[in-house]
């Protein structure tokens, strides 16, 4: 039976306006990130989800705990993180953010490439797949953990998730819907 899974994406970071691609580094959440997670919170306010999976990172832990947090117990887990940067994590965007498409099979240094991130998310699909089987999951990540999302089961190349990315067209909405089978 399938899995309905419901990606969100952590609020703003200091980091984030800051201009920084944090990578494993563990920014707060800004007060614009909590204003939006309990924004967020009213959007998907009567949707049911039988679980909730977050980053052990820091600012989705604290964006899944604001939305989800009245006595829904959310799961933190390490293969949700975002990308390693390795000697990239918190510098800024204008120097990561073009790498990050050349960095599909090579690994940033003292990090990781997409295709680890990779190796990652279809572990953990795989045990979603195994453990909650017909119920109905909220993940609240990073955006390397989403275009894999795409990948893996909406069939995307890397070319197309990385040109599709909602952050690019400044598409965001409240949750993205993926099956998976």
């Amino acid at each position: 039976m399938p899995v309905v899974i419901t990606y969100f994406p952590h609020g703003a970071t200091v980091d984030n306006e800051n201009g920084i691609s944090s990578g494993w580094s563990d920014p707060p959440l800004s007060e614009k990130g909590k204003q939006q997670a309990l924004e967020l919170r009213e959007r998907i306010k009567g949707r049911k989800f039988d679980v909730v999976f977050c980053s052990d990172l820091k600012r989705a832990a604290d964006t899944a705990k604001l939305c989800f947090g009245d006595g829904t117990f959310v799961i933190e887990d390490r293969r949700l993180r975002e990308c390693n940067y390795g000697k990239l994590n918190g510098s800024p965007s204008a120097i990561v953010e073009p790498l990050q498409e050349k960095r599909i099979k090579e690994r940033f240094d003292g990090g990781e490439c997409y295709e680890d991130v990779r190796e990652r998310i279809f572990d953990f699909l795989e045990f979603i797949k195994q453990n909650h089987e017909n119920d109905s999951v909220a993940v609240v990540s990073h955006k390397a953990p989403q275009l894999i999302f795409d990948v893996l089961l909406k069939g995307k190349t890397w070319e197309q998730a990385f040109a599709d990315d909602w952050r690019k067209q400044g598409a965001w909405q409240p949750g993205w819907e993926y099956i998976l089978e």
